[in-house]
């Protein structure tokens, strides 16, 4: 008798487990095919890109940044919370609630989605061309021979107690001083990031130019 309880509590026990992963393996699937597959406008309010432009990225990402998918997730999965952090600046936990994954899985698969990224800088970041004085851009043809234009912007992070002071801009906020120079077209060409939010631009710009690979051609005016 006892025996037979035993059975009927471990079959019970692997029921429920079974019937725990497949209800989050269908909540997954809804938030995925609700992300980028039910309409261009849910994948832009999610992705900030439609639904071509979130295919070719997964599609360069698979070809040329080497993204596999894992044993249980795919490679649209892994782009669409990569691309809904960044584009929402939402936490991991946040993630977690919606696609019903750990956070250590979502942090693992951020990270592979990012490497894939940089895999493909050759690709995504294009070298500048100066512009021509014949340029019809209102807002461009006063420029001749622009390359393109800097700034510096602050961006919230979350360090250690021990470093807040160092992080705390003029403002009073947390953040970390990011340069950043697009070209005329407003597509970037380089990014440096990681500098506390206390550092001066001049400082974040010097160290740029000599340490961190970014160049002015020579002749070209740089204008602050």
């Amino acid at each position: 008798m006892i025996c037979y309880i035993l059975i009927i509590l471990q079959l019970n026990k692997k029921k429920r487990k079974w019937n725990d992963s497949y209800s989050r393996q269908v909540i997954r699937d809804v938030s995925v095919d609700r992300i980028i597959y039910f309409s261009d406008l849910a994948c832009i309010e999610n992705t900030r890109m439609d639904r071509c432009a979130f295919h070719a990225l997964c599609n360069m990402l698979k070809r040329v940044g080497r993204l596999e998918p894992s044993r249980n997730m795919g490679v649209e999965e892994m782009v669409a919370m990569f691309l809904h952090i960044i584009a929402h600046d939402v936490k991991i936990r946040v993630i977690k609630r919606q696609f019903v994954r750990s956070e250590e899985t979502i942090s693992r698969r951020f990270n592979d989605v990012l490497l894939a990224i940089l895999r493909c800088h050759n690709l995504l970041l294009k070298k500048p061309q100066p512009f021509s004085q014949d340029r019809m851009d209102e807002r461009w043809k006063w420029f001749k021979d622009c390359l393109g234009a800097l700034d510096g912007t602050h961006i919230k992070v979350n360090v250690l107690e021990a470093d807040k002071p160092r992080y705390r801009n003029r403002k009073g906020d947390i953040t970390t001083n990011v340069l950043g120079v697009v070209a005329p077209d407003m597509q970037f060409i380089y990014v440096l990031a990681g500098w506390e939010g206390s550092s001066a631009d001049s400082r974040v710009l010097r160290d740029a130019l000599f340490r961190n690979g970014f160049s002015v051609p020579q002749g070209i005016l740089l204008r602050l």
